[in-house]
């Protein structure tokens, strides 16, 4: 299915096909108005002698007659299409689009004209069709190059608008990915270098904790270089960076504040963006327990029922504390959030005095991109 998409998209936009592309339109072009011109004969209002030959005989020479106007109507429909359009109705000059067009119009009468009387009727008698009409202003091949012409025009026009979507998709995309690129960017050195402060802090010390926190951290580091690289990790992995960057806050600490931490549900065939949860926690930290005077607490719930993901997140403050908006991790989980899961996800942040609480569900569905989920309240 992707290879035909790719030849359609290729076949209409790529300059090499561009010969076969005007070849098939007028192999079509030709047919439909062979097959519209007989019918009109036999069965519609346009009542000829031509209606008592035989089908064929009256197929051929519709099909003739329309080889004879071929080359009319490609001059006169590239003329617009190729020139007047792109050189004033795609730059939004319609006031000289229409000042060409006026003379465009009056051309195609006289071109009509002209090419009736002295080459479709001379080769028609040439060739004893029958019967001939003789006339120079004929209202129905105007109408014929005419609309031609529009056809050309209206599919120049398409093509142009499907040009325009695709460059505007693209650049979407480029700019949606620059900015993921840009938001991990900035979330990476941001837990680097709240770890390495407590590294630092533990190796003043000469601490036999010291190798410990550093694989901790290491582990930390190839999460953030590798598998931060991927679109989706396995929440599992999540879940146990989480756990390795509470060991080290904890060993910071000293264990001076109280935790809580619950996993439920089937966690090991869910998948989901690197480094959402685990900002959430390091604000927790950051703007909540170190903050603190008294002993701090820190309450982690997580489940996994269906194709939704559910991480709650309790933390003590300080009551004149207000950390609301968080800092830049929070921050940018929250535009990720927004770009990776657009309406998959509901995100509560509530500042409730003394602690602070963090509610979010995900729809990790990959075939629910569309869907409508209702998240039951926390």
């Amino acid at each position: 299915m992707a290879k035909t998409t790719i030849d359609y998209n290729e076949f209409i936009f790529s300059p090499r096909y561009r010969l076969r592309r005007h070849i098939c339109y007028w192999t079509l072009h030709i047919i439909f108005w062979t097959f519209f011109w007989c019918f009109m004969e036999r069965y519609g209002s346009i009542g000829t002698d031509n209606s008592r030959l035989p089908l064929h005989v009256a197929l051929s020479e519709h099909l003739v007659r329309n080889f004879i106007w071929l080359p009319v109507n490609i001059l006169y429909s590239y003329s617009i299409a190729y020139t007047i359009v792109p050189a004033f109705l795609l730059k939004g000059k319609y006031v000289q689009f229409f000042l060409f067009a006026l003379p465009w119009i009056i051309a195609g009468l006289l071109i009509n004209f002209v090419y009736r009387v002295y080459v479709y009727i001379p080769a028609q008698q040439a060739m004893h069709f029958y019967p001939i009409l003789q006339g120079g202003w004929q209202s129905s091949t105007y109408l014929m190059i005419t609309l031609t012409a529009a056809n050309i025009t209206i599919l120049r026009l398409f093509k142009y608008w499907l040009k325009k979507q695709q460059e505007w998709l693209l650049a979407e995309k480029e700019k949606v990915t620059v900015e993921l690129q840009f938001l991990k960017a900035q979330v990476h050195p941001h837990f680097l270098f709240n770890t390495l402060n407590n590294i630092y802090s533990f190796s003043l010390e000469n601490s036999s904790k010291t190798p410990a926190l550093i694989l901790k951290l290491s582990s930390l580091l190839s999460y953030m270089l590798y598998d931060c690289n991927m679109d989706e990790v396995r929440l599992e992995k999540e879940i146990e960076i989480m756990k390795n960057y509470i060991d080290l806050e904890k060993e910071r600490y000293g264990n001076k504040f109280d935790i809580s931490w619950m996993v439920n549900g089937e966690i090991k065939d869910k998948f989901i963006a690197p480094l959402l949860l685990l900002p959430f926690l390091e604000n927790a930290f950051k703007h909540g327990i170190s903050e603190q005077v008294e002993k701090p607490w820190l309450s982690v719930d997580i489940a996994a029922n269906d194709n939704v993901v559910k991480c709650k997140m309790i933390n003590s403050k300080n009551l004149d504390g207000s950390i609301k908006n968080g800092g830049i991790g929070i921050q940018n989980a929250m535009k990720r959030l927004a770009i990776l899961y657009p309406g998959k996800h509901e995100l509560k942040l509530s500042d409730e005095g003394n602690f602070f609480v963090v509610s979010l569900m995900v729809d990790v569905n990959k075939n629910g991109v569309n869907r409508n989920v209702s998240f039951p309240q926390v």
